[in-house]
């Protein structure tokens, strides 16, 4: 390992010792950057990378991620070992096997985590593709620098399991994101979304627009399990939110009480105790929290618990490779669906109470936008419209991110 090169093709992961490079406008900049780190050695493009480098990893985006392989795999040293860090390994392993010589060996790798929370002891997945032991070995030990825990699955493993525990997590906020803008609000500032689980939704929100649109958008547009998910959640939003305008109060109830009861009693969490405490909930808060809180339908915890029903999807069987926005969202929902006083009376506000429908409304709407931009697979139009959500809700961003990782660390503590 003391004369391992690691090279990085997009810069990110740094090792032992490196040889990076990202794109040629870049170049001077990042080389000025690194001009005292003796350990680090700046090229111009990946070819120079390729060539001297014993571990290669591919950090750039999923979209991108053959067309950079296609460019530079090619001069891949003989025998090195080569990775990627995208978050849907289909299209990237397809890649290396398209483009990498045969003699090289592929162990990818993939943090289930964004980039402002500490790796430690959070999930990273490793994955031996074409390797020997002997090379998995060194890869683990290179990547034990972060302190994560290291989780060993397949590729198709990896994407089946982060579509199931990310896909539609990312769905379901930056829908609130959309309608909360198509509303001109900014809920921090509206009592009846502060405290309690509108803490939750608030601060995730914003922490996941305030990171970069590929984060999501290549594990949305380039996994077809994620594609079938995030349609399959703009459903459900649609068809509780009609069965609430249509005051179908006994149809909505067994709907909910029968995903419920799927996902969390069948799932063997009766009596086991809840992720997030009422105190926890409280704690963290963009607005000041009011004496009293006007009741929630909570449309959009209802429609992903309902659409984990209609997938098969049993959350639990994923915690240990969860990211902390999943286990915050996985903690919301048990936390409604568990307490039945609770629940009740949810389903009696999504009946009887108009004063979410405006905004379920919109909801509705933009669970639907976001399932139509992913089924179009069109990386621009997804980009757009981020960005636009994005610069609406960009001055809260330091606040949220500071708040989220205090959220984080608690619920950290119990999981």
């Amino acid at each position: 390992m003391e004369e391992t090169v690691i090279g990085i093709i997009g810069m990110g992961l740094m090792g032992k010792m490196v040889h990076a490079c990202d794109t040629i406008d870049k170049f001077k900049t990042l080389e000025e950057e690194f001009s005292d780190n003796e350990k680090v050695a700046i090229f111009e493009d990946g070819y120079g990378v390729s060539r001297s480098s014993d571990y290669i990893i591919y950090s750039v985006e999923a979209e991108t991620i053959e067309k950079v392989v296609a460019e530079y795999g090619r001069a891949t040293k003989k025998h090195a070992i080569v990775g990627g860090q995208t978050s849907c390994k289909a299209p990237e392993i397809a890649a290396f096997e398209r483009h990498l010589p045969p003699d090289v060996e592929i162990i990818s790798c993939h943090s289930l985590h964004g980039p402002n929370v500490d790796p430690k002891e959070q999930p990273l997945a490793i994955i031996k593709h074409r390797a020997s032991q002997q090379s998995f070995d060194l890869v683990c030990r290179i990547l034990s620098c972060f302190g994560a825990k290291h989780v060993h699955l397949s590729a198709e493993a990896h994407d089946r399991i982060t579509a199931d525990t990310q896909a539609v997590t990312h769905a379901a906020f930056l829908s609130m994101g959309t309608a909360w803008r198509s509303n001109n609000q900014f809920p921090w500032e509206i009592t009846r979304y502060v405290g309690g689980i509108e803490n939750v939704k608030c601060n995730i929100t914003l922490r996941i627009y305030s990171n970069k649109w590929h984060v999501y958008a290549g594990l949305a547009i380039l996994n077809p399990s994620a594609k079938r998910q995030i349609r399959q959640y703009a459903e459900s939003v649609t068809d509780l939110f009609k069965l609430m305008l249509g005051g179908h109060k006994t149809e909505l109830e067994r709907r909910v009480k029968t995903a419920g009861e799927a996902v969390f009693t069948a799932a063997g969490r009766r009596g086991e105790p809840l992720l997030l405490s009422d105190e926890a909930l409280d704690r963290f808060s963009l607005g000041k929290v009011p004496k009293e809180r006007t009741p929630n339908n909570h449309l959009s915890l209802l429609a992903m618990v309902d659409c984990w029903w209609k997938l098969g999807i049993v959350p639990y069987d994923h915690m240990i490779c969860s990211t902390p926005l999943f286990r915050l969202w996985l903690g919301v929902t048990e936390y409604l669906f568990r307490k039945p006083t609770l629940l009740n009376e949810v389903i009696d506000i999504a009946i009887e109470d108009n004063t979410f429908r405006s905004d379920d409304l919109e909801f509705t709407f933009a669970a639907r936008g976001w399932s139509d931009c992913v089924t179009f697979g069109d990386f621009s139009v997804y980009r757009d419209r981020f960005e636009q959500i994005q610069s609406y809700f960009a001055p809260r961003f330091p606040e949220a991110t500071r708040i989220g990782n205090e959220m984080i660390k608690v619920l950290l503590e119990k999981t």
